[in-house]
């Protein structure tokens, strides 16, 4: 079998169509071999931060095989069944006490569309059906569909040529030590967003508390949190978190939510749950919502195919036993500050790198212009694609991206390891990690 499969040579429809894709056979632990028997240290939890436990753990597969073998499917619009009860039962008892009703979905991009359409649903069911707008931080992503694409207000990089087909939608700048330090500076463009919608017609704010794939690592500081709880108490808008990277114990702790000083009305989770095993996400609510809606309308008629089948149920209910029997999450949030103390260590002398920063296993690294440190660098040498080429010839893994076009964030790269490393493995993925950001410098300074 080919180690590496072009374009042109095949009838999968890529996502770059102009790369060849390596062609990866097996994964043990944190690692990636291809067909050709290269090995890949896994930095990204499989490139998406979705492999929290790592590959291969046989305990998940036997769940699911034995699950497949009484039912693996149903539509939910018919049915229940145990797996799903008792899922949701796990997610409230473990994940989220402080929630009320668990929504199960097929991935992060529905379950975001689930949050937007249920704090709607809970504003009409209330009698005001003029709420519809919402309002979110410009620099993120919270999934591919048109309408979890109208989150984002990254207008060149994300939403050419769809733009026309999105919500108008309200975005902030993010509160970054680069743009706003303190938070105020976002709060007064909430206050500007809110009078322009008029705040009697906004829904929600919907945002990451912890940034993932559009800006690493990152959260507002807590002066923007309270600020945003006292215009939610004012004006009467949900608080919605987008926490299907953070979720299920990222950043060391069940929830992002838990460290911040906020709770929010409505949280989605999504790829630590199925672990990389099933797809699989959820849609948390707070009581309020739920009541509302029971007492209006009762009914939320949005539902995908695979939303709570009993076969990722499964998984996702092993994922979670295997999580708390192992104390995972404590592991993350003991050993997750001294992973970002060996980074920043690694990376102290680098003209390349700025800001190291990020909770738990969520890492995020800034890249700058090496001839002054802090601004971005040019957008036409497409440093985050340098990255990732670079990490995988030296065998590591790591997920970059390149949104300087946007205006809020440069070159960013994300490390997201698997709960399951072990030191010395997450050690090697630091020295494999510096060993690229030299090569990059190197390969950068030339072209500049």
């Amino acid at each position: 079998m080919q180690g590496t499969v072009r374009a042109e040579e095949t009838n999968v429809f890529p996502r770059f169509l102009d790369l060849s894709y390596p062609n990866i056979e097996r994964g043990k632990g944190v690692w990636l071999e291809t067909t050709d028997g290269h090995r890949v240290l896994d930095a990204c939890s499989g490139g998406a931060m979705v492999a929290c436990l790592g590959h291969g753990v046989r305990e998940i597969a036997e769940a699911a095989a034995a699950q497949a073998e009484r039912i693996a499917y149903f539509y939910n619009h018919h049915f229940t069944s145990q797996p799903q009860e008792d899922l949701a039962d796990r997610v409230i008892e473990v994940v989220a006490p402080e929630m009320a009703r668990v929504k199960l979905a097929s991935g992060g991009s529905e379950a975001n569309e689930t949050a937007v359409r249920m704090a709607r649903t809970y504003h009409v069911d209330r009698g005001q059906r003029q709420r519809w707008r919402i309002i979110s931080p410009a620099q993120a992503y919270h999934g591919s569909t048109l309408g979890t694409l109208a989150l984002s207000g990254r207008r060149l990089s994300l939403q050419a040529p769809y733009a026309e087909y999105m919500p108008a939608y309200l975005h902030i700048a993010p509160s970054t030590p680069r743009f706003d330090a303190t938070g105020e500076s976002a709060l007064r463009e909430l206050d500007r967003a809110l009078e322009e919608a008029d705040p009697d017609t906004v829904s929600a704010f919907f945002c990451e508390p912890v940034s993932a794939a559009a800006l690493p690592g990152y959260s507002p500081p807590d002066r923007f949190w309270h600020g945003l709880a006292e215009r939610r108490e004012k004006y009467g808008f949900v608080v919605c978190f987008d926490e299907i990277v953070t979720g299920v114990g990222r950043v060391g702790s069940w929830l992002a939510a838990h460290q911040l000083p906020i709770e929010p009305d409505i949280v989605t989770i999504g790829k630590g749950l199925g672990a990389g095993y099933s797809p699989l996400a959820a849609v948390l609510c707070r009581e309020h919502i739920y009541d509302a809606i029971a007492e209006g309308s009762a009914e939320f008629d949005l539902g995908h195919t695979w939303d709570g089948a009993p076969l990722p149920s499964a998984v996702g209910l092993a994922v979670l036993d295997y999580i708390v029997r192992n104390k995972l999450v404590d592991r993350v949030r003991e050993r997750g500050p001294r992973l970002r103390e060996q980074l920043q260590d690694a990376l102290k002398g680098s003209r390349i790198v700025g800001e190291v920063r990020g909770r738990g296993y969520l890492l995020g690294v800034e890249l700058v212009d090496p001839r002054d440190g802090k601004s971005f660098l040019p957008h036409e040498l497409d440093v985050a694609t340098l990255v990732d080429d670079i990490a995988f010839e030296l065998g590591l893994l790591v997920s970059s991206t390149h949104s300087t076009r946007d205006g809020y964030a440069g070159d960013e790269v994300l490390l997201a390891p698997a709960y399951t490393s072990t030191d010395e493995e997450l050690d090697e993925m630091v020295e494999r990690f510096k060993a690229t950001v030299g090569a990059v410098e190197k390969a950068v300074s030339k072209k500049l």
